[in-house]
């Protein structure tokens, strides 16, 4: 276990990078060896270690990250099926306030008020094998596993020897093609009765072959090459969703799953449909109370959009559905003590307080330290050294503290500290922040070391031979203090090769690395100065807004501009930043970051600098042609069927700019009621003006 707490960003990106690999390989295993080297619990928390890791560093979030893969590609003598139609995983919830906010995302993002009632279906996530069945003219034709998502494989002979997977569809009403997607599971009477015939079959009982876990003798039985031996395991199925489809007999998830149960396939009995928070609570801890007597195994509730014109508006992001997301079951605790609270200074100079605990066991997996976030939540919580508390680990691996048990003894509180515990500079909080961060900036010795080290790790520039024991062997000599001075490190190669442990190959393979980044990607550029609020996928999404960097910086010099404008309240200054830096997903929070970024004349010098150094190509972005490509876009006014960043989110699929100001540079407004001074800005300067109708038939014309 990794505390995020306790790690620099090198330590988080690496670890990282050594998660992405071992859960891959044991996804490997799992999923297309079935032979799985860890326990299920032991798999569940080195991903929620990685989450743990990627909420705490968003910035550090990989290509390879387990979050962006399903499954594992097989790799077996089975023959490989390309889904028609991507077998997509879920995005987790783990607290009711997570699925409270799930709903709120969703009004959010199709712009319903917020009262306004969502219906979801609910139903028992079984832990079983994800298996779509295709059928044709009513006739199963191909059974698949769902591999990667994108490749699975076939195994049709042994999916017909599967009493609950009907060979043809009953009823008059069955679509010509239609893909039934559910999961292949193994009742827990069944399995425990199947390893007590393989280690009686055995002719060596220590030898015997046994299943860790009804999971894993499914998809071992179900993945044979010889259907024979799947047809003497006692497997089932259970559908929840569909595929590739010619037609829908409903347009409602639960109508389309009422239709699939009278086709002939087992539905489960718990689903329903419920459209209030109250209601989805009540269903998941009904279904919760009856787990333990459910005759198979579950882990959590799946609700679902139940519109499905809903869901195809929500779309995905990454592997999962923006219209569904599972609530897993709750956290583990243990009681423990805290022996001390440690001070750790980050590469942004925030001030990260550390308990220090008495190991204990929580969930299979000793935990010696926890995160406690902040002044706020140390005064909340009331914690001291020597107090006994009580830990949990809910979806992340490292755990959180609950309660504090000894509260109430008389002891003097922790006292935060108001300076910084590494080079003493003022620690401040900001205004509206609950951090308390280091004034040092890079005289801080920990922001320095760890701003450089950030900058040319893999995320960012990513060059080779510039790790931590180099860095720190640089700074000590006073060649490098702002990371212009690496490109700056060939001034230095005489003086390199005197030094113990360099040599001509070394000092030859680093300089050659350091001019291989002549020409960096923009993005991991301004992602490797660390700006706060702008990780990794933000400066990918204002690269492919702004194109350049220069254009970067004029951004954040038009929201000085924009703050230094009087505002009746922050709430509507933020409003404004928001709208005008255009993008999704990137708030005002990011805009004042980048204000607050540039408005520092250190910081100017440095970009100044780093810039003669380097010279980054602008970002190209791939699109969908259409009649507004290449052309800036204006949203004015209330949009009835979308919502503002459903909207900008569309304009820049077509090639377009979504823009938040009228300006000569304007192209097109796309006006709603209520539209205001943009529409008449727009009028001034003679730009065309659309209604929302118009806007929905360019995007259905580019396809």
């Amino acid at each position: 276990m990794t505390d995020p707490a306790t790690l620099t960003e090198a330590d988080a990106a690496n670890r990282l990078m050594r998660l992405a690999k071992e859960i891959a390989r044991h996804n490997r295993l799992y999923h297309d060896q079935d032979a799985p080297e860890i326990t299920d619990a032991a798999y569940d928390a080195l991903i929620r270690e990685n989450n743990a890791l990627e909420a705490a560093y968003p910035h550090l979030v990989r290509a390879d990250s387990p979050n962006r893969q399903v499954g594992a590609a097989p790799t077996s003598a089975l023959k490989k099926v390309v889904h028609a139609v991507r077998m997509m995983s879920l995005d987790n919830g783990f607290a009711d306030e997570d699925i409270a906010e799930f709903l709120a995302r969703v009004r959010r993002f199709l712009a319903l008020p917020e009262d306004a009632p969502v219906a979801l279906t609910a139903e028992p996530k079984i832990d079983g094998l994800s298996c779509s069945l295709r059928y044709e003219q009513g006739e199963l034709v191909l059974a698949a596993t769902r591999g990667d998502g994108t490749t699975g494989e076939d195994v049709t002979p042994n999916a017909r020897t599967i009493a609950d997977i009907p060979q043809t569809l009953a009823g008059a009403d069955v679509p010509d093609l239609f893909e039934i997607r559910g999961e292949v599971y193994m009742a827990k009477a069944d399995f425990v009765a199947l390893n007590e015939r393989l280690l009686a079959e055995a002719e060596d009982p220590e030898k015997a072959r046994q299943f860790a876990n009804p999971r894993n003798a499914a998809a071992g039985s179900l993945r044979q090459k010889d259907a024979a031996v799947t047809a003497s395991r006692p497997l089932r199925f259970l559908a929840h969703g569909w595929g590739e489809h010619s037609a829908l007999p409903a347009d409602t998830q639960l109508g389309v799953m009422q239709a699939i149960a009278g086709w002939g396939l087992p539905v489960s009995d718990l689903l329903t449909c419920v459209d209030t928070l109250d209601a989805v609570l009540a269903h998941y801890r009904a279904i919760e109370a009856a787990r333990a007597d459910l005759p198979f195994d579950i882990d959590g509730v799946v609700y679902k959009v139940d519109r499905l014109d809903w869901q195809q508006r929500l779309g995905f992001v990454a592997k999962a559905p923006r219209w569904a997301i599972a609530h897993k079951f709750p956290a583990e605790r243990a009681q423990t003590t805290l022996e001390a609270i440690d001070i750790q200074v980050g590469r942004t100079g925030k001030l990260t307080p550390v308990g220090r605990l008495t190991p204990v066991t929580v969930g299979g997996v000793t935990v010696s330290n926890v995160t406690l976030h902040n002044a706020d939540e140390i005064a909340r919580l009331g914690v001291r050294p020597g107090d006994r508390i009580v830990v949990q680990r809910a979806g992340d691996v490292i755990p959180q503290v609950v309660e504090n048990l000894t509260r109430e003894e008389d002891r003097p509180p922790f006292v935060y500290p108001d300076h910084c515990p590494v080079c003493g500079s003022e620690a401040v909080r900001e205004e509206g922040e609950v951090d308390i961060r280091c004034t040092g900036g890079l005289i801080c010795p920990a922001q320095r070391f760890e701003r450089l080290r950030h900058f040319v790790s893999r995320a960012a520039l990513d060059i080779e031979g510039l790790g931590e024991k180099t860095i720190q062997e640089f700074l000590d000599l006073g060649w490098i203090r702002e990371p212009a001075d690496i490109f700056r490190l060939k001034a230095h190669r005489q003086e390199l090769l005197a030094r113990e442990g360099w040599k001509e190959t070394s000092v030859s393979n680093l300089l050659a690395a350091i001019e291989a980044k002549r020409q960096p990607d923009a993005a991991r550029l301004l992602f490797g100065l660390g700006i706060r609020h702008v990780g990794a996928v933000t400066a990918r999404d204002l690269l492919r807004r702004y194109t350049t960097l220069p254009a970067i910086r004029a951004l954040a010099e038009e929201i000085i501009a924009l703050r230094d404008q009087p505002h009746e309240t922050q709430a509507k200054l933020d409003k404004a930043i928001a709208e005008h830096i255009g993008v999704e997903n990137v708030g005002a929070a990011v805009g004042h970051a980048l204000a607050d970024f540039f408005h520092e004349p250190h910081n100017q010098e440095l970009w100044d600098d780093l810039l003669s150094e380097v010279s980054p190509p602008d970002y190209v972005v791939e699109t969908t042609a259409s009649a507004v490509t290449g052309k800036t876009v204006v949203f004015t006014g209330k949009l009835e069927t979308m919502s503002r960043d459903e909207a900008k989110a569309q304009a820049e699929r077509l090639g377009a700019k979504a823009a938040g100001s009228v300006s000569a540079k304007t192209d097109l407004v796309v006006a709603g009621p209520g539209a205001g001074s943009k529409l008449k800005q727009a009028a001034a300067l003679g730009i065309e003006v659309i209604d929302e109708a118009a806007w929905a038939e360019i995007v259905r014309a580019a396809g």
